[in-house]
């Protein structure tokens, strides 16, 4: 099958977003004995899981990536060898078009939830994280999570504790690998706006509180620390006039400040404390640590777009971040919870790069190394990959087969079985030449990425480009 980029399996009439590297497949396989350029480390053991769009049916009206079916793409790791799985994630809303044949349901450019006679349609096609054993889907708009199984990928049912006070579950959970414990937010269109929440590593709602916000917000990502929660309220709102009509639409208000909310990881409503910074949006945050008495967060910071005047250009940027088109630079927040002081400032002003990944293990304490993508100008598309050092925003390590011709996805470092520091171990790295047109799964000394890859497996198949990925090591999946 011809994935280039004139390959449009729907017609050319969807637009660009159904076309070559971003057009979908349509079954779902298992490949062994896969062939490896390189040698497969014996000391890498678990799973390396990407979700992403993957349209099964021709959408009704506009799409949107945020709209195609979650279909997650893995490759298990095992006493050196590698087997590469792909499914789709049985949503109610798959399940409602599989059995229609066509598709029955709308995307975000079309409506929003809660019109009956266009129902959004929930794909849970943007994050995958490990929690309790299995893996869980999420959606980027607080939908609903499923639960996985992280090996066969079988669609095991909704999680049924992945509901906040808004009937919603963010896009970004974060889990403590050294707990288990899951903490995570939900936001909506009435008072209080938002929830914040904690479950246990056997599904066991620990806590769940509303969060007060001035009004309804579209956060999209959080960070933990050991003892602390970082909850966003941004100045990304909807647009009200396109909402009374049951249309989504964004407004960003460079009058209102960024405000990160501090809550105790098991914290009432009250206990939460509210720090303001420049006006900006953040969608993924890289990790959070406590250093005495501030809390410190590193992340992505979406550069408002400006103007011949050298100020914000609301409807440019509202714009940009609905299309997904990138513009981050790696900072650094700090948050003094004794004083109320707040600072920020950026790590590197050069480099666009986002989709961030580290030592998970080591979630929620201090990390030093950073593994993020170059970011190209078109939609979702990754060039390269690269190294920081996120305590002096120095970029350490980068690579790339050919910023003209690959599309990576979304790295992530999976720790060596014996690893002592916080680097040792590999990146794992989905990457289509289109030029060659060949995919490949790379493995990256972690120490040594400039080297490029120890280990190149040819997957005799195109993967989609798409959204998030992560790493279940092997103690971590379920027995």
């Amino acid at each position: 099958m011809n994935h280039t980029n004139s390959y449009a399996p729907f017609g050319e009439d969807y637009g660009p977003g159904l076309m070559g590297p971003f057009a979908p497949i349509f079954d779902e396989s298992v490949w062994e004995d896969l062939e490896v350029i390189g040698k497969i480390p014996e000391d890498i053991n678990g799973v390396y899981l990407r979700n992403g769009p993957n349209t099964r049916f021709a959408p009704k009206g506009r799409y949107h990536p945020f709209d195609g079916d979650g279909m997650l793409h893995s490759a298990h790791f095992e006493n050196g060898r590698v087997v590469y799985r792909n499914r789709w994630v049985r949503t109610d809303g798959w399940e409602l078009e599989d059995e229609a044949g066509q598709a029955v349901l709308y995307g975000i450019r079309e409506t929003l939830k809660g019109r009956d006679d266009k129902p959004l349609k929930d794909t849970s096609n943007t994050d995958v994280i490990g929690h309790g054993g299995v893996a869980l889907a999420s959606w980027y708009m607080s939908g609903e999570a499923y639960q996985i199984d992280p090996v066969t990928l079988e669609t095991l049912g909704k999680a049924p504790y992945a509901k906040g006070l808004g009937n919603g579950f963010s896009a970004h959970p974060k889990v403590d690998e050294q707990t288990e414990e899951l903490m995570y937010f939900d936001y909506w269109n009435e008072p209080p706006y938002m929830s914040y929440g904690v479950v246990a590593a056997d599904g066991t709602v620990l806590k769940q509180v509303p969060i007060d916000l001035p009004g309804p917000r579209l956060p999209h990502d959080m960070a933990i620390t050991e003892h602390y929660s970082i909850l966003h309220d941004l100045p990304l709102l909807h647009d009200e006039e396109a909402l009374r009509h049951g249309r989504h639409k964004l407004e960003f208000h460079p009058e209102m400040p960024t405000r990160l909310g501090v809550i105790p990881r098991y914290g009432d409503s009250l206990s939460i404390k509210w720090f303001e910074f420049t006006p900006c949006f953040i969608y993924h945050t890289i990790n959070a640590w406590e250093e005495g008495d501030e809390v410190v967060m590193v992340g992505c910071r979406y550069m408002p777009a400006l103007d011949e005047h050298g100020e914000i250009d609301a409807v440019r940027t509202a714009r940009d971040i609905a299309q997904l088109v990138m513009r981050a630079r790696l900072w650094r927040w700090r948050m003094n919870l004794k004083t109320g002081e707040s600072h920020e400032e950026p790590l590197n002003e050069e480099l666009n790069v986002e989709f961030p990944s580290i030592n998970a293990r080591r979630t929620g304490r201090k990390t030093r190394w950073a593994y993020l993508v170059d970011h190209h100008p078109q939609i979702l598309r990754w060039t390269g990959i690269r190294k920081f050092d996120t305590d002096t925003g120095e970029c350490v390590a980068a690579f790339s087969d050919g910023a003209e011709d690959c599309w990576y996805s979304e790295p992530w470092f999976a720790e060596a079985d014996a690893a002592v520091n916080e680097d040792d171990g590999y990146v794992v790295v989905f990457c289509w030449n289109e030029r060659t047109e060949q995919q490949q799964l790379q493995v990256f000394d972690a120490r040594d990425i400039n080297s490029g890859p120890v280990a190149r497996i040819i997957i005799p198949r195109m993967i989609p480009s798409g959204f998030h990925a992560c790493w279940m090591s092997s103690r971590r999946l379920k027995k």
